[in-house]
């Protein structure tokens, strides 16, 4: 028996059997998501009651509450629904040091996210949400995987994921990035089940990074792919186009090119774990003469399971890397994961998400009520079936009734669990590959391109391209015989105001699951033009409502009709 079989073996034993006590108790969780969603909500206000924000929004007289309705009711009386810029000071307190504040003690550490202005998110992370959440939640996850798929296992994971640690704020705590404190802090059972060490995800060189990535994946028996955007799957396919032959000869050697921008620590730490493999250069040679390009398929033949995002715009390219794999591999969806909460896991194969009503706390605005001032709000027992709502979520981690900005839509239950699929970004945000720009970001950076350039622009409008994975921004500039280069040159300083108001707009750009912008210049009054064109298709002038930054095709082949000839 080899080493690594009795590894898998093992860790493959401890997972059904810790994860399948956990499967259990969320079976049971979801014979009666309500009476689990009071339980959730109790354990929460109990945890955070002797906080600043508990004792100020009257946790401890909530928890008096008899029933669970009164237990609702209190909550939704004596807690505001509160986005992050209503809790950006708070958060500012606890970064410096102030105990306390939102839950017990300081925070474990902040994942990092894009915000609406050049701020980013600072999202703190409890010990308790870690505990729950990053540790028992993911086993659960892992398990889900297993049961599905009982290879997953059996060779090694590549994960493409953040940073743990990418720098520490005031009072010394390290922030860095949820996917990658999700992958370090699997169970230990199953630790060796990474083909990457940690140091790799801490190359700031995306070329570089997919290189190390691919360089030390594409050497082994790969069974597991995870990694949130199908798009990054693209561009890793793209780097072994690139240079499979200088993986053959590193492998071959035990090197790692020098062409790769590495740092010289990282690259020493790694080249430690490197050696010659002769064997395995000469299989990837005879498949190359084989089939010419190599896709996961070819160079991963055991390749079991594949974990993505499926739903919303990673769709477009889920579909586009589907002949990638195996046939026998299952590719599922990731689930909807969020930096600011885990809401659930995907079960059966499905591309839905079963929530955690017994971890979070979440509440529902119908469709037709978001953007009221006062929304019908639903509990997870009272959404029903094909219908869109928006997600709030009050967590373990400081966040209460905190509106994720999510359209979702129900499809179907597990026991009485509604099961969501994400539909899309609202409220100005457009996301095409997990970079959630915001309008006002985008008017930001025109304004600020007007200011650099001294080009005057009397209207703009965006539209995302998920197709093209790009944006495309419409200019209608006050002098209209604006040269080309100029546009260019325009449109390109827009691109950096973007990249320096969104860090992951600044990602997804570098890493380049995001193309350059496209810009259009318009013709005069394009925008009365386009109001006309709106009220011919029904809509009331008195409802007219201009959002810059869509992703919507029926407008967008309106301002494509616009373009100035």
């Amino acid at each position: 028996m080899t080493r690594k079989f009795r590894e898998s073996g093992f860790g493959k034993l401890a997972l059904r059997l810790y994860g399948g006590i956990l499967y259990k108790r969320f079976v049971e969780s979801s014979r009666d998501c309500r009476a689990s969603s009071a339980s959730a909500l109790r354990r929460i206000l109990e945890y955070a009651k002797d906080s600043e924000w508990g004792r100020a929004h009257g946790f401890p007289l909530i928890l008096l509450a008899e029933d669970d309705d009164e237990l609702f009711r209190l909550f939704r009386a004596n807690v505001p629904v509160s986005d992050y810029d209503e809790l950006r000071p708070f958060i500012e307190r606890c970064k410096n040091g102030e105990p306390n504040v939102l839950f017990p003690g300081h925070p474990k550490m902040y994942s990092v996210t894009s915000g609406t202005s050049g701020e980013p998110k600072w999202i703190p992370v409890s010990e308790a949400y870690h505990d729950v959440v990053y540790k028992k939640m993911t086993v659960l996850w892992l398990y889900s995987l297993l049961k599905l798929c009982p290879a997953a296992f059996d060779g090694k994971a590549v994960s493409v994921v953040g940073s743990v640690v990418d720098g520490e704020v005031p009072d010394g705590t390290v922030f860095g990035s949820v996917s990658g404190l999700t992958s370090r802090d699997i169970p230990w059972f199953l630790s060796g089940i990474h083909s990457v060490c940690e140091d790799v995800f801490k190359i700031d060189d995306f070329n570089a990074r997919y290189y190390a990535i691919m360089r030390i994946g594409i050497e082994q028996d790969v069974t597991a792919l995870i990694t949130a955007n199908p798009s990054t799957i693209m561009e890793m396919q793209n780097v072994v186009d690139s240079h499979l032959d200088d993986f053959i000869r590193d492998i071959e050697n035990g090197t790692l090119c020098d062409m790769a921008e590495i740092p010289g620590d990282i690259r020493a730490r790694l080249s430690c774990a490197l050696s010659p493999n002769v064997r395995r250069a000469n299989e990837l040679r005879e498949l190359r003469k084989k089939y010419g390009r190599l896709f996961p398929k070819d160079f991963w033949p055991n390749l079991a399971v594949v974990s993505t995002w499926k739903t919303g715009n990673s769709g477009m390219y889920a579909e586009k890397i589907k002949d990638y794999f195996p046939e026998k591999a299952i590719h599922i969806d990731l689930s909807y994961f969020a930096t600011e909460c885990r809401a659930g896991i995907t079960l059966d194969g499905s591309d839905t998400t079963v929530l955690f009503p017994g971890v979070h706390f979440f509440e529902f605005v119908p469709e037709k009520d978001i953007g009221k001032k006062e929304p019908q709000i639903l509990g997870i027992d009272e959404i029903e079936d094909g219908k869109q709502y928006s997600v709030y979520v009050t967590t373990l981690g400081g966040l209460y009734r905190y509106p994720m900005n999510d359209l979702v839509v129900v499809d179907g239950f597990f026991g009485t669990i509604p099961r969501i699929r994400f539909v899309q970004k609202i409220n100005g945000i457009v996301s095409i590959t997990g970079e959630k720009l915001h309008e006002r970001q985008f008017v930001e950076a025109v304004r600020f391109a007007e200011d650099e350039t001294g080009f005057s622009v009397r209207f703009f409008v965006g539209f995302a391209d998920i197709a093209f994975a790009t944006y495309r921004f419409y200019y209608e500039f006050e002098y209209l015989e604006i040269p080309g280069e100029d546009i260019e040159f325009f449109n390109s300083v827009v691109d950096e105001k973007l990249k320096s108001l969104n860090i992951d707009y600044e990602s997804k750009r570098n890493s380049f699951r995001l193309k350059c912008p496209v810009p259009y210049p318009l013709e005069r009054n394009s925008f009365l033009s386009f109001r006309k064109s709106c009220f011919g298709n029904g809509n009331h002038d008195g409802q007219f409502k201009m959002t810059l930054l869509m992703q919507d095709e029926e407008k967008h082949r309106i301002f494509r009709g616009l373009v100035r000839k």
